[in-house]
């Protein structure tokens, strides 16, 4: 019966995280590896607690309470949270179980001092630490003393950071259960924490080493400044020396208080440098054997190093998987930003992305990144490879530019091959493209070509079910790189890219003007992703003149499904409403915020995410506003070309100056447009395949294979394949990737990750910006003044005439916003990418790459968007 109450360390093991909590199990497992000195103890189960506090029944009921409390109710939830713990602190151990942990403390020695640590059921995971949130108590002396704060332990499980932490990382109060750590007191001449990888950067060949005099809850609690060591490769490369006026000692009586150091040793380190490097070897073996970064804590006793914690480093941002023996440098840059959708992507969408992609990428965080060490690496296509990745994003640029001026990540192989932008699937190759004829056919031939290959999907995909299914889509996939592939679609793609880049160029150099592609673009002729954003303006129409329609939609607008199209044809107006809005799924449908991860739902899937920008269209603009817009943009662009062809015939060699921009115009406008189709094209595909993959995953889940059909969004491609060929899926898989998935939700993507794990994301090299004002990149000419609108999610826009969008990203799914605001702010993007474009089309002032936008600007706020300098100021 005792040992169901009291483990000792050395028979725990990292399995028995139920029964010990995630520092009971840290602390079993770190005793079995050899080297490691671990003070000795044993730990209270959870068993114990479980079966003490079923002897309180109020206890049910308070958490019910606290369950339902609102996070932001700060003075309920310290009320509720205070009554919690007392009631459990003052519920009597029972006999047995204080029996036998009064028996192990008489195994090892009841005269001795004890640390008593809180270990939670749902701390030291992989995905989430609660590094903090229950308490320790050190230098506790005799068995009562320790009885006492065993039961302050298992009560500080409701302490109020411990409640918001479980609140806000999905885990339920009545799942964590509180196991107690009880070890022999070590006083250490020094102490502090270790990460094996660099929290900061997340460079895992540095390790930083915090250390102080004394035992480490000076540290810990912010008592005084650490010194801090930071080691690579076996030698300390920085350290900075603090001051270390004061340290944590123990009192006689038990406890611990604050005390002065001694003046002759504030200022000497806390560890020799061969200390440190001692320490981090310690930390590298821990680190091994756990399989990931540590944050581990130390002490030292007359110059031993003892080990008191370990947990991972559940900050880090992964590093893509390396194939065996690669010890190569690898220098990867994020799809995501390219793409303008930096959330993680579950395990079938990224897969599938990279089955789909024109260029090798490597999944880490959920996200995606393409290696461009080899091409920074050769002078031949370094140039090409920045000035891509410039245009892009400069931000990009600047990060590798930082990896290239150290010298030490880049090495030199002799045939780095083509380079290519890591803008996903639908980027076209860097360098120049060979010419092609300013023909409007050929754009129309292009679209005429994906069509009628999509087509043939769609008709070929019907029949397809089980292992041929994945045998098709295979070769499907083929077809589908084969079309993005086309020579002739990525002339025509670069024809306007290059135009645009030669007309602001060109006419900044001769009349001094920025940006002037953007006003001459405006409504060009054939861009899909614009047409899509005037297309809800005209579902709109046919919404507006029937009010019960309206407040039908108001009230549907949170629907999951398209069942509430079925109840619209019931109210008067309803039918046309729903014929206009299926017209508009029918070209649309298959689109939907972060469409490059095919797991997302569709708008054809739940056409109520469309519903917000239909209602803020109602409410914002009268009849026929869509042809007005278009027309209104085609008669500044032609007014715009006139001007400037004026201006320029005015100047020295004008004749020549104004032939060539009039050509480039029409080059542009021929051209630009096309840039968005091929993203229509892969989705339109994508749409295809899903609908096949979802027919699959439903005779699964009546083969009892798997429990509901979007379990399979947490297989990859390969591993739905396998799962139609053997009717079987390992067991806890999809659970794990469940987990996984959530926490790669948490994780901020960096545009630039090397293979030492350092996350780096540039920054603006510039002096021209006012102070104060937020540094972006000017991709849409103009300077507007509003409300600033920060949307996270599509669904929550809620929009008026004049507002500012403040947002992480905007993919193609974000263009029916861009009808109803007067210009833009977003985290990420770059000149080209699609939210620009977009609002190029559009004529609003865009400053994208904004670092922090959404934090940074408050909803409601005025402020003032600079889209031809590239910066944003907060005016109230």
């Amino acid at each position: 019966m005792t040992r169901r109450y009291v483990l000792d360390l050395r028979e725990i093991d990292g399995t028995q995280a139920d029964s010990v909590g995630g520092k009971g199990a840290h602390l079993g497992e770190l005793s079995r590896i050899d080297g490691i000195r671990v003070p000795d103890g044993f730990c209270v189960t959870t068993e114990a607690f479980r079966r003490t506090v079923a002897g309180e029944p109020s206890l049910g009921e308070q958490l019910d309470r606290l369950s339902r409390t609102d996070l932001d109710d700060g003075e309920a939830l310290r009320t509720l949270t205070a009554r919690v713990r007392r009631t459990i602190e003052e519920i009597p151990l029972p006999d047995d179980i204080a029996a036998a942990i009064t028996g192990a403390l008489a195994r090892f020695g009841e005269r001795d001092a004890y640390a008593v640590r809180s270990s939670a059921t749902a701390e030291d995971l992989p995905t989430a630490s609660f590094a903090g949130q229950q308490d320790t108590y050190l230098n506790v002396l005799g068995p009562e003393a320790v009885l006492r704060h065993i039961s302050r332990c298992w009560a500080s499980l409701f302490t109020e950071r411990a409640v918001v932490y479980r609140r806000r990382n999905g885990i339920d109060h009545r799942a964590v259960h509180m196991a107690v750590v009880v070890q022999r007191m070590v006083f250490p001449q020094a102490s502090g924490i270790l990460f094996t990888a660099d929290p900061v950067t997340g460079n895992r060949r540095n390790a930083t080493i915090d250390a102080g005099f004394g035992l480490g809850e000076a540290l810990v609690s912010g008592l005084v400044d650490a010194d801090v060591f930071t080691v690579r490769d076996g030698e300390v490369v920085a350290r900075t020396i603090s001051v270390k006026e004061r340290a944590v000692a123990p009192l006689p009586a038990g406890g611990t208080r604050a005390t002065a150091v001694d003046a002759r040793l504030r200022e000497r380190p806390a560890l020799t440098d061969e200390q440190a490097v001692r320490l981090v070897a310690v930390g590298r073996r821990i680190e091994a054997y756990f399989g990931r970064p540590q944050d581990i804590e130390w002490c030292l006793v007359d110059d031993d190093v003892r080990i008191v914690q370990s947990r991972p480093i559940t900050t880090l941002f992964p590093i893509p998987v390396r194939d065996p023996g690669d010890d190569e440098p690898h220098v990867y840059v994020s799809v995501g930003h390219g793409q303008m959708m930096t959330d993680a992507m579950k395990p079938l969408g990224h897969s599938m992305w990279r089955l789909t992609a024109m260029v090798p990428m490597h999944e880490a965080g959920g996200r995606l990144y393409v290696d461009v060490a080899r091409r920074l690496a050769s002078p031949a296509t370094r140039e090409a490879t920045l000035d891509a990745m410039g245009k892009g994003d400069p931000l990009v640029r600047d990060a590798l530019e930082t990896v290239l001026d150290r010298g030490d990540v880049v090495p030199a192989p002799p045939d780095p091959g083509p380079a290519v932008p890591p803008s996903g699937a639908d980027a076209p190759p860097v360098g120049p493209p060979d010419p092609i004829p300013t023909d409007p056919a050929l754009v129309a031939g292009l679209i005429e070509r994906s069509e009628a290959s999509v087509a043939a999907l769609e008709r070929a995909i019907r029949t397809k079910s089980g292992p041929a299914l994945f045998d098709f889509l295979l070769e499907a996939f083929e077809e589908h790189k084969r079309v993005l592939g086309d020579p002739l679609s990525i002339q025509a793609i670069m024809a306007g890219m290059d135009a645009t880049w030669w007309l602001n160029e060109k006419l900044l150099e001769w009349l001094g003007e920025k940006n002037a592609a953007d006003t001459l673009t405006l409504s060009a002729p054939g861009n899909i992703t614009s047409e899509m954003g005037l297309a809800l303006l005209d579902v709109a129409d046919a919404v507006r003149p029937w009010p019960a329609v309206v407040d039908f939609l108001r009230e549907s607008q949170h629907c999951a499904n398209a069942d509430f199209l079925d109840d619209l044809t019931k109210i008067a107006g309803g039918a046309g409403a729903r014929t206009a809005i299926e017209a508009y799924l029918d070209r649309y449908g298959m689109r939907c915020v972060g469409e490059i991860d095919i797991t997302r739902p569709r708008w054809s899937e739940r056409p109520a995410a469309l519903v917000p920008a239909i209602l803020d269209n109602v409410r914002n603009f009268g009849p026929g506003a869509a042809e007005r817009r278009f027309e209104e943009g085609r008669r500044r662009a032609r007014e715009k070309e006139q001007e400037v062809l004026a201006r320029l015939r005015a100047l020295p060699d004008g004749e020549r100056k104004a032939e060539e921009t009039r050509r480039m115009i029409e080059r542009v406008r021929t051209f630009i447009g096309y840039r968005e189709y091929p993203k229509y094209g892969i989705v339109c595909r994508y749409a295809a395949y899903k609908l096949a993959l979802l027919a699959e995953a439903d005779r699964l889940v009546r083969a009892g294979v798997l429990a509901e059909r979007e379990d399979a969004f947490h297989l990859t491609f390969q591993e739905f394949h396998a799962a139609a060929r053997s009717n079987r899926v390992d067991d806890g898989l999809v659970q794990r990737r469940k987990e996984e998935f959530r926490a790669h939700r948490a994780l901020i993507p960096p545009r630039v990750l090397t293979s030492e794990g350092e996350a780096l994301n540039g920054a603006y090299r510039r002096d021209d910006v006012p102070e104060g004002a937020l540094t972006g990149l000017p991709v849409s000419a103009g300077t507007v003044e509003g409300r600033a609108r920060v949307v996270l999610d599509l669904v929550d826009a809620d929009l008026e005439a004049g507002d500012i969008l403040v947002t992480p990203f905007t993919d193609p799914s974000w263009s029916p916003l861009f009808v109803g605001i007067a210009g833009l702010v977003a985290e990420v993007g770059g000149l080209m990418t699609h939210g620009a474009v977009i609002a190029r089309e559009y004529g609003l002032p865009a400053v994208v790459g904004v670092a922090g936008a959404t934090r940074l600007i408050r909803d409601g706020q005025r402020v003032r968007v600079h889209g031809t300098d590239g910066y944003v100021e907060i005016l109230a």
